[in-house]
């Protein structure tokens, strides 16, 4: 199995061609590979070309006899030619050349397994007498490394800084996706079509017509994206560049099911499952989870579950061999998990159990704290339809600590993150220095060859090298912004994890209360209108923002429940100016809600007479809104005496992580929201007031 996974995988094999005796390198040799990629070595002898374990290189050139070397490992590559008659290979060469080809097979080691180590190594390459060869090469790789990362605007940087040196096709293709990742679309078709495809191997055509399919189907022009897509496809076939021909028939299945054209769809489908299968385990196995995403989406279970199973067993046997990384999506967690929610859509609950109790205990084993929250959370609401209290009860209490753990680890991550930011920014630095010093090198020894032309030479070196500088500069502000905001939106997305939670369990606990009472009437009256909260707070949950409408469709709801568990503590009002347009203004979803659910808690439900609960949403200025929640409670100061050192906990927890919110918010849409709380009223039930200003956008 593992044999047969390592011969299918395509990777970079870079190699150089020498004369035994004078160490001369040869240029402009051809290397050919037997599966359709050529490219011809640069005026240092050396070569990059994508291959497989098993591929035949060719390599041929007027001076010496053709050569054939079959790749036997990922090892760098150097020809050392003897005479028109006979070649030997060897792994290694000498002097700087060879520390220089060190530092980049290191690089190229540790690109997907420590990016700070990888980059660390591209400096250590660029430190030294290097050429321009030398240098494209090294800034290539280093753009890949970047792009494997998704730091895609610093990828743009480097593979524009290798074709300065050299001009490349696969740094030129390479450019062009990283544009297209970044979703700069017209940049990346421009410079799709600045390349001449009259010099692109077989492989990179194909490359080259997958490329502008994916720029025009982001495009949303897919006519144009299917054209490209066939016209690779053709390219493909008809030189057996097999892992291309599956990947634009899936590819193309995507399109048409986008459009909703779901017999081709399914064709195209049925094409690529069956040619995945012929390449390699995990390619089969992402074409079966991919296609099961089509039958969900085409509410076709019963396929999707079969798929799924299918993959299952494939998972199983990539991960005799390697490690799976939570991120993929094809996780043995998520597959269990997705054919428990396929079996739920069938109304199959009693299938759907099994599954989720597998894809939960699945996900706790490897650390999976996400699918195990939704699994857990699943657990809970199947237990509840299917009448098992404790089951249900107990999911809940499983379900809060899973949400504990993840809100430490959605911190923890927020830490990496930053600094992982900073080391790549001081790695990116040295790298920047490094470049600007050769740039400068070069200068001084053109000053001692032509001195009529040195002082031009250094005057275009230095502004060269201060642009440089400043371009890098740039890119680096803009990335660390662009972390900055990835940064803000996880820990929202953390935030508002910990925030829906609460009234929940809450919410829960009184449809208990009603089961247990034998109130099942008013238990599952309740729990529909709970349920309905919920698919509107989940609809709502991934967004920043909010119209106001929905906003106060949920308040309707949330309010009108916790009135209905507390009907002889209080009576409330809505009420919105008729002046006031709620679809333009945008709120934060569930961020009025913590405020109500401490009136209702901690203020009216302890209060001896029946008080009041007042909403009202009044116009402040043309751009601006006041939401005033009131109650007549028995106040902070008196709620605070009563309270436990738990709850007093809980309840700055709450209150902290609102705070938190509006201020991340306020940093990312220039102060949206403004927040104010006071005592309602000067009496011994002193109430509270909480009035939210929120401006339009």
């Amino acid at each position: 199995m593992s044999d047969k996974k390592t011969n299918e995988a395509i990777f970079t094999i870079r190699g150089s061609v020498y004369d035994k005796n004078t160490h001369e390198p040869y240029n402009d040799v051809e290397i050919l590979v037997n599966g359709g990629k050529y490219t011809r070595t640069s005026f240092d002898g050396s070569f990059n070309v994508m291959a497989k374990m098993g591929d035949e290189l060719i390599i041929s050139h007027k001076d010496f006899e053709t050569i054939y070397y079959v790749i036997k490992s990922n090892e760098r590559v150097i020809i050392e030619v003897v005479d028109a008659e006979k070649s030997s290979f060897r792994s290694k060469s000498n002097g700087d050349v060879k520390r220089f080809n060190e530092m980049i097979d290191s690089a190229d080691v540790y690109l997907k397994k420590d990016a700070e180590k990888s980059i660390k190594f591209i400096g250590d390459a660029l430190n030294g007498g290097i050429n321009t060869s030398q240098s494209a090469e090294a800034h290539e790789l280093l753009g890949d490394i970047y792009r494997y990362w998704k730091q895609f605007d610093l990828a743009i940087s480097a593979y524009k800084i290798s074709l300065q040196n050299t001009k490349t096709t696969s740094a030129q293709l390479k450019l062009a996706k990283s544009y297209l990742d970044n979703g700069n679309l017209n940049t990346s078709l421009s410079t799709f079509n600045a390349i001449d495809k009259n010099t692109l191997s077989n492989y990179d055509k194909t490359i080259w017509f997958e490329g502008v399919g994916d720029v025009y189907v982001k495009q949303k022009d897919y006519p144009k994206g299917i054209k490209a897509y066939e016209d690779g496809l053709k390219v493909a076939k008809k030189h057996l560049i097999a892992p291309k021909v599956t990947d634009l028939n899936s590819k193309m299945a995507q399109v048409f099911s986008d459009q909703g054209q779901t017999t081709k769809a399914k064709n195209f489908f049925n094409n690529s499952l069956n040619l995945a299968e012929k390449e390699n385990k995990k390619r089969a196995v992402e074409e079966q989870v991919k296609v099961a995403e089509f039958n969900s989406a085409n509410a076709d279970y019963e396929t999707e579950i079969v798929l799924r199973k299918q993959a299952i067993e494939g998972i199983k046997d990539i991960e005799r061999d390697s490690v799976i990384a939570n991120e993929s999506p094809i996780t043995s967690q998520k597959q269990n998990y997705k054919i428990a929610t396929a079996y739920l859509l069938s109304d199959d609950l009693n299938n759907a159990i099994p599954y989720l109790e597998k894809s939960r205990e699945e996900a706790g084993k490897k650390g999976d704290l996400d699918v195990k929250l939704d699994a857990t959370r699943k657990l809970s609401e199947v237990n509840a339809r299917l009448g098992n209290t404790e089951k249900t009860i107990a999911y809940n209490e499983e379900y809060k600590d899973v949400v504990d753990e993840l809100y430490a680890k959605k911190i923890q991550e927020i830490s990496q993150a930053a600094r992982f930011s900073r080391n790549i920014a001081e790695q990116q630095n040295r790298i920047t220095s490094l470049e600007s010093d050769r740039a400068l090198s070069k200068s001084k020894y053109e000053l001692t060859q032509e001195q009529n032309k040195s002082q031009k030479v250094i005057i275009y070196s230095l502004i060269g090298g201060l642009v440089l500088l400043l371009i890098t500069g740039y890119l680096m502000f803009k990335y660390i912004k662009q972390q900055r905001l990835a940064n803000n939106l996880l820990a929202l997305k953390s935030l508002r994890s910990q925030m829906n939670p609460h009234f929940i369990f809450n919410a829960l606990n009184s449809v208990n209360t009603f089961i247990a009472t034998n109130d099942e009437r008013t238990a599952n009256k309740y729990l529909s209108d709970f349920s309905q909260l919920m698919r509107a707070v989940l609809e709502n949950s991934e967004e920043d923002f909010i119209p106001l409408k929905k906003e106060i469709e949920l308040l309707n709801l949330y309010t009108k429940l916790e009135h209905f568990r507390f009907q002889d503590k209080f009576d409330y009002s809505i009420d919105v100016d008729s002046t006031i347009d709620v679809e333009e203004f945008q709120i934060p979803p569930m961020l009025l809600q913590p405020y109500i659910e401490n009136a209702v808690w901690h203020g009216l439900r302890y209060k001896t007479e029946k008080g009041h609960l007042s909403i009202n949403i009044q116009p402040k200025s043309k751009d601006e809104i006041t939401i005033t929640i009131s109650d007549d409670g028995i106040g902070r100061e008196r709620s605070k005496a009563l309270k436990t050192d738990h709850q007093k906990k809980q309840n700055s927890k709450g209150m902290n992580n609102i705070k938190k919110r509006v201020a991340i918010l306020n940093e990312m849409y220039k102060d949206k929201v403004d927040v104010s709380i006071d005592d309602f009223q000067h009496l011994e039930d002193a109430g509270t007031k909480v009035v939210v200003t929120l401006k339009k956008d």
